[in-house]
């Protein structure tokens, strides 16, 4: 392996160079001196740098946010040595009850820590604020910054304007502060149904910015919510929720994707207005947007991830071809190649696309010294040796890992019938093909040494009714087994794989390749399912070395030549492993 693709020795969740303009940001910050000496609204002292990662949970995290995990996490561990310390905050923004569930908050958490992150005592929930939440509305409408619409739902889309057309201000937008307060209360109290009402902040409907077009920041929910029961029928929404739990929790620096930056005035605005009412004390946080995660052959939306699950086009949120946490954990990767991943691509302001070997290579690079060797054979076909006893077998070895000789040996047997590769066998060989192939003419058979075992040399083959290849004959050389003096005397340019078809473990192996054909699937105005590729998993029937007869769920494996395994979590069981491949040797895509 080069040296540039060698296993990074940083730290897990350690920020490199990539994301050099946050740290920047945050260099320039502490030299302010504005976050030294921080204490929380009890006077208490807390780090100088809090960062947080706070997914909504309505859905299973997918790669993109394994990004957004390592980069907050990770700047926290960069500065937690520093004067004043950093931290990273868990909070889920769980503010609208009809999508979210506590399946997803479970799986949301299990996620970071499969990635390898500890929040320690920091978890949070936005349903946490919810009384203070309710609270500070109610001190911006006492203040003439909030009032309560009637208008309905299509209405105040309508009214709001576009691009070119400035919004309209609402008939009930000059409602004095003692009406829009007993109003909301009213809807607290539950006197009115889902769209009759609701909050809006009072800005500007003039604003260039859409956003900041009088935003609603509490609509009327007549639905139970999963932590607080039926204790409200309000449910503030995310806008507003957001960077109010921000404050709450003393986040300095507030970090999400591009599609947040047009909401960026209106989280300054919130926090500014209640910092200049007394709510919050300076320093209040700050947001700062960095580019998702583009990655080919994938999609990352939660809607459409969704529908293909709802819609069966997989097998479940964990189907090992979701860009899903639970999907590619389940397809064998590993938290620390996940790491690497995001370490690589680093972090910057520019959208981009990252292409899907660069995930896969670093899958490589991690497993390549940590992954043990096994022989499987996944497109069988009979080997029979002619000149051996078919009562005799000779034993064989080879080590787990050729780089960790402390790992030990496994052990296997040579005997008559062996399985072999299809593709090691030729009836007509091709130029360059130097595995085996039969006698042509005064041309000998093909010979190859078999690997750990002994030379051969093909004699000929036979075939089914319909001209089928249904075994290959060839006879061994005794004196040319791997590891004895005798073996030096043969050189072949042929090395091929096999098993013992005697003590062969079959398994059920899945062969999963990218979800879409198109490296592009949700661009511009495509149909997304139009490019879901018909052959993204195909389950085949191989033949494993006997130790792999005991492997346990989770367990991975370099099956030699072919790429990198992993004993499927759910469906393996004791002495019936079902194996996935999770990435091939190396890219055969292009």
């Amino acid at each position: 392996m080069s040296q540039d693709s060698k296993p990074s020795k940083t730290p897990p969740g350690a920020v490199t160079e990539p994301s050099n303009f946050l740290r920047q940001i945050i260099d320039h910050d502490l030299a302010s001196g504005a976050y030294q000496n921080r204490s929380n609204q009890d006077g208490e002292a807390i780090p100088s740098i809090i960062t947080r990662f706070p997914p909504e949970p309505n859905g299973y995290l997918h790669i993109g946010h394994a990004k957004s995990i390592c980069l907050n996490f990770g700047l926290a561990a960069d500065y937690n040595q520093q004067a004043g310390g950093a931290r990273c905050n868990m909070r889920l923004d769980d503010t609208n009850p009809v999508k979210e569930d506590v399946e997803y908050a479970d799986s949301i958490l299990d996620a970071v820590k499969w990635l390898g992150f500890d929040w320690g005592t920091h978890l949070y929930h936005a349903s946490d604020y919810f009384d203070q939440l309710y609270e500070f509305a109610e001190i911006l409408i006492q203040n003439g910054k909030a009032y309560v619409d009637s208008q309905s739902a299509d209405d105040i889309h309508t009214n709001r304007g576009n691009f070119g057309q400035a919004g309209k201000n609402s008939p009930y937008r000059d409602r004095t502060p003692d009406e829009n307060l007993a109003l909301f209360r009213e809807m607290r109290d539950g006197k009115y149904k889902d769209g009759e009402h609701v909050l809006r902040l009072k800005i500007d409907m003039a604003h260039p910015n859409i956003v900041m077009r009088d935003p609603v920041v509490y609509r009327i929910r007549h639905t139970d919510h999963h932590r607080t029961g039926s204790k409200w029928c309000i449910y503030p929404l995310y806008d507003f929720t957001h960077c109010i739990s921000d404050a709450l929790e003393n986040v300095s620096h507030s970090i999400c994707t591009l599609e947040f930056e047009n909401n960026r005035p209106l989280y300054d605005w919130i926090v500014a207005s209640l910092a200049e009412l007394g709510v919050f004390k300076n320093p209040v946080p700050h947001q700062y947007e960095f580019a998702r995660l583009n990655l080919t052959y994938t999609i990352t939306s939660k809607r459409k991830l969704l529908q293909l699950v709802e819609e069966k086009h997989v097998e479940g949120w964990d189907d090992p071809r979701m860009p899903t946490i639970v999907g590619i954990r389940r397809r064998g990767y590993t938290p620390e190649s996940i790491r690497l991943f995001c370490e690589r691509i680093g972090v910057s302001k520019a959208d981009s696309w990252i292409d899907m070997s660069t995930l896969d290579q670093a899958l490589r690079d991690d497993l390549e010294a940590k992954a043990p060797r096994a022989t499987a054979v996944l497109k069988p076909l009979k080997l029979v040796i002619e000149n051996f006893d078919a009562s005799a077998s000779e034993s064989c070895s080879a080590p787990r890992h050729p780089q960790h000789p402390e790992w030990g040996n496994r052990d296997f047997h040579f005997t008559r019938e062996l399985w072999i590769e299809e593709d090691d066998f030729m009836k007509e060989p091709i130029k360059g093909f130097f595995r085996l192939y039969p006698p042509i003419g005064d041309q000998l058979g093909g010979r190859v040494r078999l690997r750990h075992g002994f030379v051969i040399e093909c004699t000929g083959f036979e075939v089914d009714a319909n001209g089928n290849v249904t075994q290959v004959n060839a006879t061994h050389f005794p004196d040319s087994k791997s590891g004895t003096p005798g073996s030096n005397n043969y050189k072949v340019k042929g090395n091929i794989h096999w098993v013992s078809a005697a003590e062969a473990v079959p398994a059920q192996v899945r062969l999963y390749d990218h979800l879409f054909n198109d490296p592009h699937p949700d661009g511009g105005d495509k149909n997304f399912l139009e490019a879901i590729n018909p052959n993204s998993k195909q389950t085949i029937t191989a033949y494993l070395e006997p130790c792999m007869k005991e492997v346990k769920a989770g367990d991975r494996f370099q099956f030699e030549r072919h790429g990198y395994f992993v004993a499927d979590q759910n469906d393996s069981t004791p002495g019936k492993p079902v194996f996935n491949r999770t990435v091939g040797l190396k890219d055969s895509w292009k």
